[in-house]
């Protein structure tokens, strides 16, 4: 009787999935797949048996690119994006992601067909701050039989978008959007601000954050305040100050009224939330300037910061500094990850959060607890007029960091004697030191650089073993302060000489690998391995006839996807463009596909009509492209 009745059913689900192709679905709601950026998804169906045949179902060319090429054709050789760093998300069978300009699209999930397009025409406001036209996604709401896609832009406005018309909910704002200029007491260019990550939407509350210009003119920068607003009517429901006011907890550690004036000290990165607990976790940035606190003195609460506050009132349910009065742009950079893990057999609802350094700091999400200690060590004192350095940060004691940090011996470039005492020379010409050396009117070599250790890409995380995967990378950046002149003669010192630091012949200064992937386990607290991601300069390394030093890895690098079966990560590679598949336990590479362009986004995965899929944006200027892959 089994055999006589599996035909049928067969035959019933092949019908079911050729009419309707969404009973075998699973979609991926939000950027990080949930509102905890797991990157991670339960799905199988690709595995090490059988991705060897994965291949690009199809493509989508972005609606921008006719646009640039009629720019550029007029000569407005400004108004190009840069790489395409957008992630899409997956609802009902049906794809939604921003495009670099600004505009929005709805895409069939399972053949890339357009549906409906939108263009908030952010783009004609001119180029953007800091990365330029740049845009990392979407996010979603419903209640009801309402739905719609919340979108922010770096001119500084809020949409709110009917997901079957594609156009603006005229109940929301002003016809369909929000000025999040206004509201946040203080007048300021509105070129300085805007959004570039997608909104948070939880417990019906809409969450933006703000990129804010990281080279400022003046002492007096736009806030860097995140906001909830009603989704229905967009009217502001809560303001969190990241710098706190006058009577707020931890203004006093602005000294000399600095609070009052000192912007950025904002949000740029992804947000997550705990949608049960009606928590929000908000990693912030570094406040004006960068490099040079000495008209900030203090620790400089909310900055370089993660904290937790109500969903519903934006109250601050508690907080954990990582840098104190920062002096090195080491923005948290990446979106915390909500864990559930087991340590000592107790339980714990955690949030792991990367950091530039090259830590993982974790944490108790209800309470702010550390899991494992975190040490106050001392660091060394500034050099500069006017400076004072905090004299301790905090250091976590578990898990170990999985980043080199600092110039030193254990550190510096070895391939033969004679390239280590280039190395050694080179540095000669700067200050450099452990972790947290500070800037210096000669010239400091920070390692990590502003560009991490980790980055906005962020991590992924393994619900069934507790695993955590981060991509990283290792650049070191030269921090020279010169005296600010002019109109930015206010802001004390300012960055400016030397930038960068090369290595001897045209090498790293430091040792490999230039990136990598490492594997915790968030139960111990133990690297479980670390794998250098990627081939990098190892065929130019073996053609100066130095011994071949394996795969060294490539900077290059996007966040991960995570599925069941395998983790995912795309890189360009030298001259290919890869999506790369690991095995999990391990990290060997199980296998490689080629990519038509340089990937940038985040990769996210999802299963439509019975097929899963993993999809990417790659490219950027005048070639912008949506890939999504499946097997045959």
């Amino acid at each position: 009787m089994f055999y006589q009745h599996k035909p049928p059913l067969f035959c019933f689900l092949l019908f079911a999935m050729i009419w309707n192709p969404f009973i075998f679905a699973q979609d991926w709601v939000s950027y990080g797949g949930d509102n905890g950026s797991q990157k991670y998804s339960s799905l199988d169906q690709i595995d090490a048996g059988n991705v060897n045949q994965l291949q690009i179902s199809w493509e989508w060319e972005s609606i921008d690119n006719p646009t640039v090429e009629a720019n550029l054709a007029a000569g407005n050789t400004s108004i190009v994006p840069a790489d395409y760093k957008a992630t899409p998300i997956v609802v009902d069978g049906i794809m939604y992601v921003s495009t670099s300009f600004g505009r929005i699209v709805a895409l069939d999930a399972f053949s890339g067909e357009l549906k409906w397009s939108f263009d908030t025409e952010a783009w004609k406001a001119g180029r953007p701050m800091n990365l330029g036209y740049n845009t990392r996604g979407v996010a979603h709401w419903i209640k009801g039989d309402k739905q719609r896609l919340f979108f922010a832009t770096y001119d500084s406005f809020l949409w709110s978008i009917e997901l079957a018309t594609g156009q603006p909910d005229m109940e929301f704002g002003e016809g369909g959007r929000v000025d999040l200029v206004e509201g946040l007491g203080r007048d300021f260019d509105r070129k300085l601000y805007g959004v570039i990550s997608p909104p948070l939407v939880t417990n019906d509350r809409v969450i933006v954050n703000s990129a804010i210009h990281d080279s400022p003119q003046s002492l007096e920068m736009p806030p860097g305040d995140v906001r909830a607003f009603d989704p229905e009517t967009g009217e502001m429901v809560w303001i969190f100050h990241t710098i706190p006011q006058v009577g707020e907890y931890g203004n006093e550690t602005w000294k000399d009224g600095s609070s009052e004036y000192t912007g950025n000290t904002n949000s740029w990165t992804i947000m997550s939330a705990d949608d049960e607990l009606g928590l929000v976790y908000i990693p912030i940035g570094t406040p004006t300037n960068d490099w040079y606190g000495g008209k900030r003195l203090g620790d400089n609460l909310f900055a370089e910061s993660l904290i937790a506050v109500s969903a519903e009132t934006g109250e601050r349910i508690w907080h954990f500094q990582t840098v104190h009065h920062g002096l090195w742009d080491y923005d948290l950079p990446a979106a915390p990850t909500l864990v559930d893990i087991t340590v000592d057999d107790r339980r714990i609802k955690a949030v792991a959060q990367i950091s530039k350094q090259g830590f993982t700091y974790v944490f108790d999400r209800v309470t702010g607890e550390p899991v494992w200690p975190i040490e106050e060590r001392a660091v060394p004192p500034s050099s500069v007029p006017g400076e004072v350095a905090s004299p301790t940060q905090p250091f976590p004691t578990k898990p170990a960091p999985f980043e080199p940090q600092g110039i030193s011996d254990a550190t510096l470039i070895d391939y033969t004697p004679e390239l280590r005492q280039e190395a050694l020379q080179i540095i000669e010409e700067f200050d450099y030191g452990p972790l947290f050396t500070p800037p210096t009117l000669r010239g400091t070599i920070q390692f990590p650089g502003w560009g991490g250790g980790g980055e906005w890409h962020g991590a992924a995380f393994d619900p069934e073993t507790s695993m955590y995967y981060i991509p990283s990378a290792s650049v070191p950046i030269v921090v020279q302060l010169r005296k600010a002149r002019r109109q930015r003669e206010p802001l004390g010192y300012v960055r400016g000489g030397a930038m960068s630091v090369d290595g001897p012949q045209g090498l790293p200064l430091t040792k490999p690998p230039y990136s990598r992937v490492t594997a915790i386990d968030l139960n111990s607290g133990e690297h479980r391995w670390m794998i250098p991601h990627g081939e990098g300069l190892r065929q130019q390394i073996i053609d100066m006839g130095i011994l071949d030093p394996g795969p060294v890895g490539s900077t290059s690098r996007t966040g991960p996807v995570l599925t069941k079966t395998l983790l995912f990560l795309a890189q360009s590679d030298g001259s290919r463009n890869l999506v790369r598949a690991f095995d999990k336990a391990t990290g060997a590479v199980v296998h490689e596909v080629a990519l038509p362009l340089p990937p940038a986004g985040t990769p996210m995965t999802y299963m439509v009509g019975g097929k899963q899929f993993i999809s990417i944006a790659v490219g950027g200027g005048q070639d912008s492209r949506l890939v999504s892959l499946s097997l045959p």
